[in-house]
């Protein structure tokens, strides 16, 4: 883990404040394409969730001032960020973007986050239980896979988000690849 789990960092303000007045449906849209490309690599990521491959999952960063609603639609997720908290959904997540990110990365037990109240899980907790299991056993790494989509400027995006990685605190990849960074 690159932090103690008792030190979850906090985004950073400038990100939150411009989170505040930026359009958010270019970002949904990017988002949506970025998950669609996930599923498409990770196949099973989908299969994983079982039952639940339609659900409407409410991620909550409590550090910023948005929502993140995903619906993996059976492999063509789509996600739509909003800035309303009441966004609905079947199960909500809600947690500091760090502790959320760490989870997707590994670096973080979910179990640990769960009992310290850094995370908290409303609506159907078999949903939240089942989308944390396929994104354990898909082992993404979203830096990874933001990198992959820029071609040529792979290499300095790797860069850029190891850097961002270092000034921030999140958990922006895999704690086991940042060799390869």
């Amino acid at each position: 883990m690159p932090y103690p789990q008792n030190q979850i960092p906090l985004c950073p303000a400038p990100l939150a404040a411009a989170l505040r007045v930026i359009p958010l449906a270019p970002l949904s849209l990017s988002l949506t394409v970025f998950s669609r490309k996930i599923a498409r690599n990770n196949p099973g990521l989908i299969n994983r969730l079982g039952e639940f491959d339609t659900t409407d999952f409410v991620l909550d960063p409590t550090d910023l001032p948005i929502v993140l609603c995903l619906n993996p639609n059976g492999g063509l997720p789509k996600v739509k960020l909003t800035r309303r908290r009441q966004a609905k959904g079947s199960t909500r997540i809600s947690g500091p973007l760090a502790a959320l990110l760490g989870l997707v990365h590994g670096a973080f037990d979910g179990d640990a986050l769960f009992f310290s109240r850094d995370l908290v899980v409303e609506g159907d907790t078999s949903a939240a239980l089942a989308l944390r299991n396929a994104v354990d056993d898909a082992e993404l790494n979203l830096a990874l896979e933001a990198a992959s989509l820029s071609g040529p400027f792979a290499r300095p995006i790797q860069q850029l988000i190891a850097l961002a990685e270092r000034q921030t605190g999140l958990c922006l990849t895999r704690p086991e690849d940042a060799a390869l960074w």
